[in-house]
């Protein structure tokens, strides 16, 4: 026992010259223990703490936490171990060393940044905490601030992913008098980028496929970063199908597979394309989508001319606005379908080389024009509502929901222009016959003067041409005077024609319901008109007279003549009234 108990006092004696040498050495012949790290020996752990002898008149009790790397995990102490030691009093009021591990690691890790800082070197560093603008770093004992916008290259919604990690840090900037220190995670990356991007660019060809990650969302596509190059992907090259915004079908961080598409070496600019990766559905398009076949689509985006609408993921047909209802022209297509609304349709053409096809709407429905041509032929009559007014007639509504037109010209007989269309308003219901469907140009003429006998079809067995009528005045005009012939025939004498006498042809000489005789000069039945003559009247009355009562040879005047004639006449006139 005496032996056993000699060698553990030798070997204490021992170990505590050699602690004494560390302590000396670690103080560097310093007379003053405070504010230094020294060298210390692990006593015991007792409860969450750890009693260390550095050579004190008594021993210190440091945290058991403290001994934890980092701030965080298990211990990593035992008892008999050598630890270095921060004295920050060598005796408080219970007369116990203050010492602390964390300033000890803290005093070791600022020496070694400061030589990093110096020398430009990355250090390894671990984020544990959020702080008002930024994060905390732990670097080897050192507390460092990482402000946000040097946590990466781009903003970094989620940080979780990289808290407790060992990563690499740029110092930026260091004060060891006031303990700032500021590190950056972005420099790091960046470096590791430009050397990563000119590897990349070198090798960069296209057709090749990449991985990537979405960097940004613009409204023409997305940015994507293929690891330190960016490259862009238009919205026309995402997918076959027709997006309208890239959010569609991309998020900012989404991991995707890009095929180059376009590479300019000298601007270093970049085009990708994601369709390009999946088979073409246009392939095969002309046997599967033959001309007439009828399917049902889905409307995806509708313009001024039409609406397109998506026969299958990526194949999409255009239904141009003549081709969209039988009836309804002139309207805007979204007055007519709606964005995602399902419709048949029917295919008109299809043009592979341009990636297009013509759809029909109206052709999957009843044709209107077939159906009124069947029901409603040539001189049938109707009633229906004057629906517009126009210039050169009226539109009519018929069944069918569809429009009839009444020329100006089939609107009256005795009637022409404005003075025939003055008996229509908007909203008369009225009654017409139809005249001709043309269902090629989609028109149904209407007339309805046609409902009536045409009055100058009778003009021959009223009247000829030299007969001498009555007529009454029904218009005066600059040019000659309108007349009535006879059951409501028109006629017309000229300026020239209203008297022998130029001083008496004068059309205001007469006002409207006047009678007088005129002799029918023509029958024009092209502009169905009667033409007559006072003044060829009053010279077959002279001729005549001159042939009854005498002529200038005979020594009678012309007055005498006339005068006789015209006794005549008045006497045969009173008989008549008689």
């Amino acid at each position: 026992m005496a032996k056993g108990s000699a060698l553990r006092s030798r070997a204490n004696d021992a170990a505590s010259a050699e602690f004494a040498a560390l302590l000396e050495e670690s103080l560097g012949g310093s007379s003053s223990f405070e504010g230094t790290v020294v060298k210390g020996r692990v006593i015991r752990i007792a409860n969450d703490f750890v009693v260390v002898d550095v050579g004190l008149k008594s021993e210190g009790r440091v945290a058991l936490r403290e001994f934890a790397n980092g701030g965080t995990g298990a211990p990593e102490v035992k008892e008999g171990d050598t630890v270095d030691i921060f004295v920050d009093r060598m005796e408080n009021k219970e007369g116990e060393a203050v010492l602390s591990r964390d300033k000890a690691r803290r005093e070791e890790a600022w020496t070694v940044l400061e030589k990093a800082f110096t020398d430009q070197e990355r250090v390894m560093g671990t984020i544990f905490g959020r702080v008002k603008g930024g994060f905390t770093v732990d670097l080897s004992g050192a507390v460092a601030f990482l402000p946000g916008s040097q946590v990466d290259v781009r903003p970094v919604r989620d940080v979780g992913p990289l808290m407790g990690q060992a990563q690499q840090f740029a110092i930026l900037k260091m004060d060891r008098r006031r303990g700032n220190i500021v590190v950056s995670r972005r420099a790091v990356m960046e470096e590791t980028r430009a050397e990563d991007r000119t590897r990349l660019m070198g090798a960069l060809s296209e057709g090749q496929v990449l991985d990537g990650v979405v960097k940004n969302i613009t409204d023409y596509g997305a940015f994507v970063d293929l690891g330190g190059v960016d490259g862009l992907l238009h919205v026309t090259d995402i997918a076959w199908k027709r997006i309208n915004h890239p959010s569609e079908a991309l998020t900012i961080g989404q991991q995707v597979k890009v095929q180059v598409v376009r590479f300019n070496p000298e601007t270093q600019r970049i085009s990708l394309g994601m369709k390009q990766l999946m088979s073409d559905p246009w392939d095969g398009a002309g046997a599967k989508y033959p001309v007439n076949l009828k399917l049902k689509g889905r409307v995806t985006n509708i313009t001024d001319y039409g609406a397109f609408v998506e026969l299958e993921p990526g194949v999409e047909g255009l239904v141009h606005v003549s081709e969209m209802s039988w009836t309804k022209k002139n309207v805007h297509p979204g007055k007519i379908v709606s964005t995602s609304q399902e419709v048949e349709v029917m295919v008109l053409d299809v043009d592979m080389s341009k990636r297009r096809i013509s759809l029909g709407l109206k052709q999957c429905m009843a044709n209107p024009w077939e159906s009124f041509a069947d029901q409603y032929p040539a001189g049938t009559e109707l009633e229906g509502e004057v629906r517009n007014i126009t210039e050169f007639g009226l539109f009519v509504g018929l069944p069918g929901d569809i429009d009839g037109m009444v020329h100006l010209s089939d609107l009256s007989w005795d009637k022409a222009g404005d003075e025939a269309i003055r008996d229509f308003k908007k909203g008369d219901q009225v009654k017409v016959k139809v005249l001709d469907v043309d269902m090629d140009k989609e028109r149904i003429s209407l007339g309805i003067k046609q409902l009536a006998n045409d009055p100058f079809e009778k003009v021959g067995s009223v009247a000829k041409k030299g007969d001498v009528v009555t007529v009454i005045v029904a218009g005066i005009q600059d040019n000659g005077i309108d007349v009535t012939v006879q059951d409501g025939i028109p006629g017309f004498i000229r300026k020239t024609e209203l008297s022998r006498d130029r001083s008496e042809q004068r059309p205001d000489r007469y006002a409207i319901g006047d009678k007088l005789d005129a002799k029918i000069t023509n029958i024009d039945k092209a502009s169905r008109r009667v033409v007559l003559s006072v003044k060829a009247r009053e010279l077959d009355e002279e001729k005549k007279a001159m042939a009854d009562f005498g002529s200038s040879d005979s020594g009678a005047s012309l007055g005498d003549i006339l005068g006789a004639a015209l006794k005549k006449r008045a006497e045969a006139d009173g008989d008549d009234d008689k």
